[in-house]
């Protein structure tokens, strides 16, 4: 694996929130960073950020619901800089409202977007991977790849199959013993402009559901991947117990998750909403990193940097409390 100063690397979605915190945070450390997403000033602004700070940073306008260009993304970086390191397929576009509420287009597109957008991203780049015999691709998904959650079912639906995809793909790499090593992250809520950007049919502006992290907590395992392969990374304590949850009972999750109409309640802000969304249009301006909640947000996950990324730790933990537990049920069986 080279080294972070090292590598070129394509982000997806790097205007803003998860993707624009990574840009930067690799252009600290030396690498050569190419920005893509549908909003140029963001992009620029991003770039003159880096730039100013003594990084590379090269713009490539990109939708990546349009096959042709992801494609284009690829070759470009690959003709600028002679290789591509590590591609991190992060874009996203979100709506909040039931499935009854949705449009069939609004529907396609979040899947268009969320789904066939990290799906043409690894398709663009394996080419150029095979080629120059190494690389790593980092696919964002959110923990909502291991629990739905109401109110976002094609955002749902779209990042199981990103998982889904993901660990297909993996598996064909590793029969034909390639390099080329597949991480999928998965995020908790995070405070990123997603939210301020999602359209909205609540009747009120949507937010994040408690806990929420910064954006420098996935920044920080995305980064760690890129150095270390990593099958799974899930950022943030919240979603670990969520994907423990499911697995121990989810219908017992349902009932947590519905009691008191929790998970309903706890996505809608006092404040009307105001008609905004990107849904089908890039977002004007030169863009932001965090979202609008950033009170109480956590900087770190601890779970993820101390157990998550290191996964011996995690299976030491488990192998120490479960013998716990059974020592315990045995003594008080005697």
């Amino acid at each position: 694996m080279k080294s972070l100063r090292e590598q070129v690397v394509v982000i997806t979605g790097a205007s803003s929130g998860i993707g624009r915190e990574t840009a930067i945070a690799f252009a600290k450390q030396g690498a050569a960073v190419v920005l893509a997403a549908r909003n140029a000033q963001a992009l620029d602004q991003v770039a003159k950020d880096i730039e100013r700070a003594g990084g590379t940073a090269r713009v490539v306008v990109t939708d990546v619901a349009v096959w042709e260009q992801v494609d284009r993304l690829a070759q470009e970086a690959a003709d600028s800089f002679g290789r591509i390191d590590t591609w991190v397929n992060n874009a996203a576009v979100n709506e909040h409202a039931t499935v009854e509420q949705m449009t069939i287009e609004e529907i396609e597109r979040i899947i268009q977007v969320n789904l066939m957008g990290q799906i043409y991203g690894m398709k663009a780049v394996l080419p150029c991977m095979k080629r120059q015999g190494h690389g790593t691709i980092i696919n964002v998904a959110s923990i909502l790849a291991k629990r739905a959650a109401p109110l976002h079912a094609p955002y749902v639906a779209a990042k199981h199959g990103i998982a889904g995809f993901t660990d297909t793909l993996r598996l064909e790499l590793m029969h034909e013993h390639s390099p080329i090593n597949l991480t999928l992250v998965m995020p908790a809520y995070i405070n990123t402009p997603l939210f301020n950007n999602a359209r909205s049919k609540l009747g009120v502006k949507p937010k994040p559901a408690p806990p929420v992290y910064q954006p420098q907590a996935v920044a920080e395992a995305i980064l760690f991947a890129a150095e270390h392969p990593r099958r799974d990374i899930i950022v943030g304590g919240s979603g670990a117990l969520l994907s423990l949850l499911q697995r121990i009972s989810p219908p017992l999750l349902d009932r947590l998750m519905l009691l008191g109409g929790v998970m309903f309640e706890q996505q809608k802000t006092d404040q009307p909403d105001d008609g905004y969304d990107n849904l089908f249009v890039a977002s004007p301006g030169t863009g932001s990193t965090t979202g609008e909640w950033g009170r109480g947000a956590k900087p770190r996950s601890w779970y993820t940097r101390h157990l998550e990324l290191y996964p011996q730790r995690k299976r030491l933990l488990v192998g120490a409390a479960s013998v716990g537990l059974f020592t315990l049920m045995r003594r008080r069986a005697t």
